[in-house]
């Protein structure tokens, strides 16, 4: 059984910290199909559309038919644990370090054999749960989870490894003073992160919550206005050493359009959301990529809770949903400079918030309790992008389906 994870012990200022390698993070175009399932917590693999064949390793065309039609689908994760081995030597670096790692052949119940990474609860012969999940370097591999939860199964060294569980990390939530801030430091508790700074624009400003704020255990409160570079800067200065998630919970959703939308509310939201996340990148990124590999205080994830609609703009929140599109584009971007140093960028897809600023938005709406508990799971998995409610998954199915048509449908 997995032995519970320790409570790390009080770094030593002298001792040089690891520096981050990868894995290696070769794949082919094809193979990327399993590094999007991945990224979203699916287990797929290739089925050819004409004979039924399920394909692993993947591949161009079914090896059964000669058919290119071999697209990738969700299929039944079951399997056995056919053999397995513990490698306790390596020429690569990143698992040189990393040793002892066990890897076994896992027979599928939907066909094919592979080779996969073990959980250590995993016993050989036994039946698995298979998951594809995001290694260091950002791309998809095997891992073989017990098919029953076990005690502390989330505690396991190798499955550590490729999520970024909040257990005794440290975690920056940008903004308190929203319901969503409020929440994910609530959930971010819960999940038994050490310490949980909480950040506060304009901390002289007393808001209803500060009190119940500050009662939440491990809840540090610190002076952040992302619109302010001096702000971040300092703050920065104070602590990027010490975070290893970072969660931008900032938000300004306006109603209105482009034509008739005031020129200042469009500025605001891309300065709170566009150039607030530009300013934390900037700040804690570098210290976080340094920080990759240091132990059980390595840095994670960098989290950016988005609107979906930064995906498919909607009219009624017209400038809204254009800043929402600008963070996106700037988190990809985030994305590919922090994977040198094995950390992951998360997003946070969701619709309509349960708040004031969506009052006259009629149900279905996600409370802000509901987003948060769901990015701590989604910190569980190691994932990179999330839908969160109906409206996001529903936004995200129809775009996948016909873009043109929610065009036209958010539109009305």
């Amino acid at each position: 059984m997995t032995e519970p994870l320790a409570p790390p012990r009080r770094k030593d200022p002298l001792k040089k910290t690891r520096e981050p390698v990868l894995p290696q993070g070769v794949r082919s175009r094809t193979a990327h199909g399993l590094t999007a399932a991945a990224a979203e917590g699916r287990f797929a693999l290739q089925v050819c559309a004409d004979c039924g064949f399920t394909l692993y390793p993947p591949r161009d065309a079914c090896p059964h038919c000669l058919s290119a039609r071999v697209p990738f689908q969700d299929v039944a994760p079951g399997g056995v644990v056919l053999t397995q081995t513990t490698i306790r030597n390596s020429t690569d670096v990143y698992f040189r370090e990393r040793t002892p790692w066990r890897i076994g052949t896992v027979a599928l119940d939907c066909g094919p054999a592979l080779v996969a990474h073990l959980h250590g609860d995993v016993p050989e012969g036994g039946r698995v749960r298979m998951t594809v999940r995001l290694d260091k370097s950002g791309n998809a591999v095997a891992l073989a989870m017990p098919e029953r939860p076990t005690e502390h199964q989330e505690d396991d060294v190798q499955l550590r490894e490729l999520t970024c569980d909040p257990k005794f990390r440290r975690v920056l939530i940008t903004d308190g003073r929203n319901a969503t801030g409020q929440a994910m430091a609530r959930a971010m508790a819960a999940a038994g992160a050490s310490i949980i700074f909480v950040g506060i624009a304009d901390p002289w400003k007393p808001f209803a919550a500060e009190a119940a704020l500050r009662s939440v255990s491990g809840v540090e409160l610190v002076s952040l206005d992302v619109t302010d570079s001096r702000s971040v800067a300092d703050v920065a200065g104070e602590i990027a050493h010490r975070v290893d998630i970072l969660v931008n919970t900032t938000e300004h959703p306006r109603f209105g359009g482009i034509m008739r939308g005031g020129l200042t509310v469009a500025r605001e939201g891309m300065d709170i959301r566009y150039f607030g996340l530009l300013r934390l990148a900037q700040h804690f990124g570098p210290a976080m990529r340094a920080r990759g590999a240091d132990g059980i205080n390595a840095a994670a994830a960098f989290v950016n809770l988005l609107s979906v609609h930064a995906l498919a703009n909607w009219p009624s929140y017209a400038a809204f949903s254009a800043a929402e599109a600008a963070c996106l584009s700037a988190s990809q971007a985030l994305r590919a400079e922090l994977r040198g140093g094995g950390v992951k960028v998360l997003n946070m897809f969701a619709g309509p918030l349960d708040t004031e600023w969506f009052q006259s938005v009629p149900p279905p709406k996600l409370s802000p309790a509901a987003l948060a508990a769901a990015t701590v799971e989604a910190l569980r998995n190691g994932i990179e992008d999330a839908y969160v409610g109906d409206i996001a998954q529903d936004i995200r199915a129809r775009l996948e389906v016909q873009p043109k048509a929610l065009e036209r449908e958010l539109g009305v």
